[in-house]
């Protein structure tokens, strides 16, 4: 316990100012908001799995070191060349090395997934965001447009913007994208992936099935904000997208995922193990 409180604070003070941008960027931005969250769900998965962890032999291996320089390499890749996600994504290479260097490979093993979540505590490079944010604008849009003419709305759209009923203009802004809810989702799923003793196609099926289950709640959300934009205010109608959609959406979505779980596990029964079969 002493050398990893030792260790998790030299690492710490190594990244101390990555940590506080990244920090800064949670607050600031609320696609990525949920990320510091991540942690805090990987200490309970830690916990969670505290006596498998205390079964595995502590043998320290070397080839950590070799796993540290190249972590460290992208350290320095991202400060030479103001790359600011090549230093978050380190830091995340940078613990795995650690653990390697330190306990050794079996705990490397055990520790793999809950190494792997803690990439979603990064938010995505500049690049990747605008491949994701864009398209999902557009499918937003196209999507609120055939629900809205489908519950009888006439719709006039130009661009990103819904003109309803010939009166009221709704504009799909890029906050409306559904990534903020698509990275929540997918976090959600993760942890309860994790958590949730399934076989692992299951786990898969359910960590995939997040960003079509985020994509439909968001567009639900849109339709709802554009009916209360024309039946009453339109403070009504940005207090339900920015608070009450929040506090709605998240609890349909777990329900969903843990429907899909009671699903799969109703329509598919997984065979006995070997031992308890006659």
């Amino acid at each position: 316990m002493g050398t990893a409180l030792a260790l998790a604070a030299g690492l710490t003070w190594c990244y101390w100012a990555t940590l506080v941008r990244l920090f800064a960027d949670w607050q600031r931005d609320d696609n990525y908001s949920v990320g510091q969250l991540v942690p805090l769900a990987a200490l309970y998965m830690l916990w969670h799995d505290r006596r498998h962890l205390q079964s595995c032999g502590i043998q320290p291996c070397w080839w950590g070191l070799a796993l540290l320089v190249v972590a460290q390499a992208a350290r320095g890749f991202g400060l030479i060349y103001l790359y600011e996600s090549a230093e978050r994504y380190s830091l995340v290479l940078t613990v795995a090395a650690l653990v390697w260097l330190v306990a050794g490979t079996e705990c490397l093993r055990r520790l793999r997934w809950i190494l792997a979540f803690l990439l979603l505590a990064v938010p995505l490079p500049g690049v990747l965001h605008n491949c994701i944010a864009g398209p999902l604008q557009q499918l937003a849009t196209t999507g609120a447009v055939c629900l809205l003419e489908l519950f009888g709305v006439t719709v006039i759209r130009e661009g990103n913007t819904l003109l309803l009923n010939h009166e009221v203009q709704v504009a799909v802004a890029e906050a409306c994208s559904g990534l903020r809810m698509l990275t929540a989702f997918v976090v959600v799923a993760a942890t309860l992936a994790y958590l949730v003793p399934r076989p692992r196609w299951q786990k898969i099926t359910l960590l995939i099935s997040s960003i079509p289950v985020a994509i439909l709640c968001n567009l639900a959300r849109l339709v709802v904000t554009a009916v209360l934009f024309l039946v009453a205010s339109s403070a009504t109608a940005e207090r339900f997208f920015h608070d009450g959609a929040g506090l709605t959406m998240m609890p349909l979505a777990l329900l969903i995922l843990i429907g899909e779980l009671w699903l799969m596990g109703r329509l598919i029964e997984e065979p006995p193990p070997r031992d308890q079969r006659t």
